[in-house]
């Protein structure tokens, strides 16, 4: 197995600019075939995940175009040319999802699996809520979880009920399909919603190619069927905020100073909000339209709901070991189905460092290491857990990372770039 060793990390101090974000990525390829014309995105994500959404839609007969600097998308207005296909997700969660959505709407049968863990990875949720509308899914092995058999008809519209606790990608899924509908569509959340900035910025993008959505705070949405999406020509996908929040973290950790470029004030991701998290703990956070800068001051814990920022929360979890008391991070149940166990994985980690970790059901509290341990990171195949472990390199000992190349999965150039800023 391949191993970084990371020696401590002095200081995390200078400018980054982010790679285009995961979430929007995949969103604004799905968007892109959806719609009428054709869009030139530039920025796009380099990462297995996008890569997963590509070959997705050049399987499925979508003409796709790609150059060193930007990805042409022409597209088929809501219909797969494709009426067969066997598609492989990896572990791409936004892939199998938004796809399980899309298929309906085509001609067909189709399959859609990825690899073991996407098969534990539970999908009912989406399932249950699309055949109300008209979907024929089916499960050829396991009930409630993938590979998926998709009996492509179309959708007849109507109103169904979405479970929003474990993920808002299934909702998302749902909302970005549910134009080509044969009539109107009415979501009504049933339980909780997470992650509400995900499905925001799904509205708002949406909203980019000529498609509005209704809804109350939230819990019940309305989208006109019979719609035809737009291409609004040209998409720049900005900076990834889920990434940048390792690099603002380092700052804060070590004392440094790191503006991060492509997103901001003026970005669609909630995970952007990471920065304000920072600053209750004490970081100097300056604001502009697209860029964040974060300065490291004396870090205190913070008792906070990370709900709106699952992705985030891990991050916050390793700045936690370097923070003066408890950092408690709550309602965040949903790290249970992720790319990997993420409870078990973070708690088990931090407590290899040396924290003390009391592990809930949905919450976790951790407080800093009396003595740091020197010991190797398992990251569990989990990009998140390479990336977020990485900044435990900025205490006293070092720090080992196992298979650090499962970055690849959404910044394969992750250990370059923190090493571009790092001071040992």
């Amino acid at each position: 197995m391949e191993q970084l060793t990371l020696q401590p990390i002095q200081k995390i101090d200078g400018e980054i600019r982010l790679p285009g974000s995961k979430s929007l990525s995949n969103r604004t390829l799905v968007l892109s075939m959806f719609a009428a014309g054709t869009t030139k995105i530039e920025n796009l994500l380099v990462s297995d995940d996008v890569n997963h959404m590509l070959q997705a839609l050049k399987d499925l007969g979508v003409q796709v175009e790609q150059t060193g600097d930007f990805v042409m998308i022409h597209g088929c207005r809501g219909k797969f040319p494709a009426t067969s296909g066997n598609i492989f997700v990896g572990n791409s969660g936004t892939t199998m999802r938004s796809l399980t959505a899309a298929l309906t709407l085509g001609e067909g049968v189709f399959t859609l699996d990825g690899i073991p863990r996407m098969r534990e990875r539970p999908i009912s949720d989406l399932v249950d809520a699309l055949l109300p509308l008209g979907a024929d899914i089916r499960y050829p092995e396991n009930k409630n979880y993938p590979p998926l058999e998709i009996h492509a008809k179309g959708l007849s519209g109507g109103t169904t009920e979405v479970s929003g606790a474990i993920s808002s990608q299934f909702l998302s899924a749902i909302l970005m399909a549910a134009p080509y509908s044969s009539s109107d569509v009415c979501l009504v959340i049933r339980d909780k919603l997470v992650s509400v900035p995900y499905v925001d910025m799904t509205i708002k993008h949406m909203a980019r190619f000529g498609v509005d959505v209704e809804h109350k705070n939230f819990q019940e949405f309305f989208i006109r069927g019979n719609q035809i999406y737009q291409s609004p020509g040209d998409v720049f996908v900005e900076g990834d905020a889920s990434s940048a929040t390792y690099f603002l973290a380092g700052a804060a950790i070590t004392g440094g100073t790191v503006t991060v470029h492509g997103c901001g004030s003026d970005s669609l991701q909630g995970d952007a909000q990471f920065a304000a998290v920072l600053e209750q703990m004490g970081a100097e956070v300056q604001w502009q339209p697209h860029a964040i800068t974060v300065t490291g001051r004396s870090l205190n814990g913070i008792d906070i709901d990370m709900n709106d920022m699952p992705d985030a929360a891990m991050t916050l979890a390793v700045v936690g070991l370097f923070a003066e008391g408890p950092t408690a991070i709550r309602n965040i149940y949903n790290w249970r189905v992720k790319e990997t166990e993420r409870m078990v994985a973070m708690v088990t980690e931090l407590r290899k460092l040396g924290a003390e970790v009391e592990e809930g059901e949905d919450f976790l509290i951790i407080n800093p290491p009396a003595t740091w341990r020197e010991t190797d990171i398992d990251t569990y195949d989990d990009h998140r857990m390479a990336m977020a472990f990485a900044l435990a390199a900025c205490g006293p000992v070092p720090v080992t990372i196992n298979d650090p190349g499962c970055t690849s999965k959404t910044f394969p150039a992750y250990f370059d770039e923190l090493a571009s800023i790092s001071k040992n």
